[in-house]
C-alpha cells in the first residue's frame, strides 16, 4: 500500500477535472489526478465535438481529452489510474482510498466524477450509438439539420431537447410511454403548441431499426393495446435523465433529488470548507464540456485560496 499526499486531489479526469488540474498545477499545488473507471469522462465516447471553442473543424472526444491530459501533465499533474471506493471527509487532510488499496490525501478536495447519461437498454442502443442515436441533443442536434429526429422520455430533460432541436429540425417527435408528461407546466405548454412537434403518447421503444449506414427508426410498442409499429427516422435522442457518480458521497456530502452535490450558488464549494465539486457531479442544468472546464477552473482557484488563507492564518497563530 501506498499513501500520495497533495495539496490538491482531483477525483474525476473529464474536462472539469483536468482543467481543475491545469490551473492547480499552475498555482503549485502539484495536483494528483485519479482517474477511475473513465479516464478523459463522457467525451471519450463521443466522437465528432463540434461546440467547443478554440477549433474551427469538428475535432474527436477522445483526442480532446488526450490533449487536456498532456496539458495537465505537461504543467506538474500527477496522473494515476485508480478507483476511489471510500473517501473520508473529516480532514482535511481529506482520504481516499482506491480499489488499489493505495491511500490518497489531499490538502483539498476537488470531486469531478460526473454524470452518466441512463440509457434504455433496449437492442440496436448502444449498436447505433453515435450513428443515430444519442443521449444530448445540445452536443448533437447540429448534425439533424433538415432531417427527421425523435426525442424519447417524458421529463424537463426530454421537453427541453424537442424544443432545442426544432433550432434544426421542422419534423422532432416525443415519444412517452405515458399519456401524461412530467415536465414542468410550462414547457408542456411551448412543447404542446409547438407547430414542428408532434407527441406519440403510450409508446415504449421496443429496440433501434438499422445498419451500417445507421439508424433508419424506432420499433415501438403501444403500452396500451400492445400494438407494434415502427417511427422512421435519422435520429433518435434518449432523453430520460442523468445519473451523477455520487454513490462515495452519499451520507457525507449534501446531495439533491436527483443526487448531485449540492453547492453554494455561483461556485463549486460544498458545506465541507476545502472539498469542492465541479462539472456535471453538480451540474444538471448545462452538462457541457466547456461548463465542466469553467467550474473545474473555479474549484482550483478556489482551491488555492482555501490554502493560502489557511497557511496565512498558520503563520499568525
Amino acid at each position: 500500500m501506498a499513501v500520495h499526499t497533495t495539496r490538491m486531489l482531483i477525483i474525476g479526469s473529464g474536462p472539469a477535472g483536468l482543467s481543475a488540474a491545469i490551473y492547480g498545477a499552475r498555482a503549485g499545488m502539484q495536483p494528483i489526478v485519479v482517474q477511475g473507471l473513465q479516464p478523459g469522462g463522457q467525451l471519450t465516447i463521443t466522437t465528432d465535438v463540434e461546440n467547443y471553442p478554440g477549433f474551427r473543424d469538428v475535432i474527436q472526444g477522445p483526442w480532446l481529452m488526450q490533449e487536456m491530459q498532456a496539458q495537465a501533465e505537461h504543467v506538474g499533474t500527477r496522473m494515476l489510474w485508480d478507483t476511489i471506493v471510500d473517501i473520508d471527509l473529516s480532514g482535511p487532510p481529506f482520504r481516499a482510498t482506491g480499489d488499489s488499496g493505495d491511500v490518497y490525501e489531499g490538502e483539498t478536495l476537488v470531486i469531478a466524477t460526473g454524470a452518466q447519461a441512463k440509457w434504455l437498454g433496449v437492442a440496436g442502443e448502444q449498436e447505433l450509438s453515435g450513428k443515430g442515436v444519442s443521449a444530448c441533443a445540445t452536443c448533437d442536434g447540429f448534425f439533424y439539420r433538415g432531417k427527421k429526429v425523435v426525442v424519447i422520455g417524458g421529463g424537463n430533460t426530454a421537453v427541453e431537447e424537442a424544443l432545442y432541436l426544432t433550432n434544426h429540425s421542422q419534423d422532432v417527435t416525443l415519444i412517452h410511454r405515458r399519456d401524461s408528461l412530467r415536465a414542468e407546466k410550462i414547457l408542456q405548454d411551448r412543447l404542446l403548441a409547438h407547430p414542428n412537434i408532434k407527441v406519440l403518447w403510450n409508446k415504449a421503444v421496443d429496440h433501434f431499426v438499422g445498419g451500417d449506414t445507421g439508424l433508419t427508426g424506432v420499433a415501438l410498442k403501444d403500452t396500451v393495446t400492445g400494438e407494434s409499429s415502427i417511427a422512421p427516422t435519422d435520429g433518435a435522442f434518449v432523453a430520460i435523465g442523468h445519473a451523477p457518480a455520487t454513490e462515495l458521497f452519499k451520507g457525507k456530502l449534501e446531495l439533491d433529488g436527483g443526487g448531485y452535490i449540492v453547492v453554494q450558488p455561483g461556485t463549486p464549494k460544498t458545506a465541507i470548507p476545502g472539498v469542492f465539486a465541479c462539472g456535471d457531479v453538480m451540474d444538471h442544468t448545462y452538462r457541457q464540456a466547456v461548463t465542466a472546464a469553467g467550474t473545474g477552473c473555479m474549484a482550483a482557484l478556489d482551491a488555492e485560496r482555501f490554502v493560502a488563507e489557511r497557511d496565512f492564518a498558520a503563520s499568525k497563530g
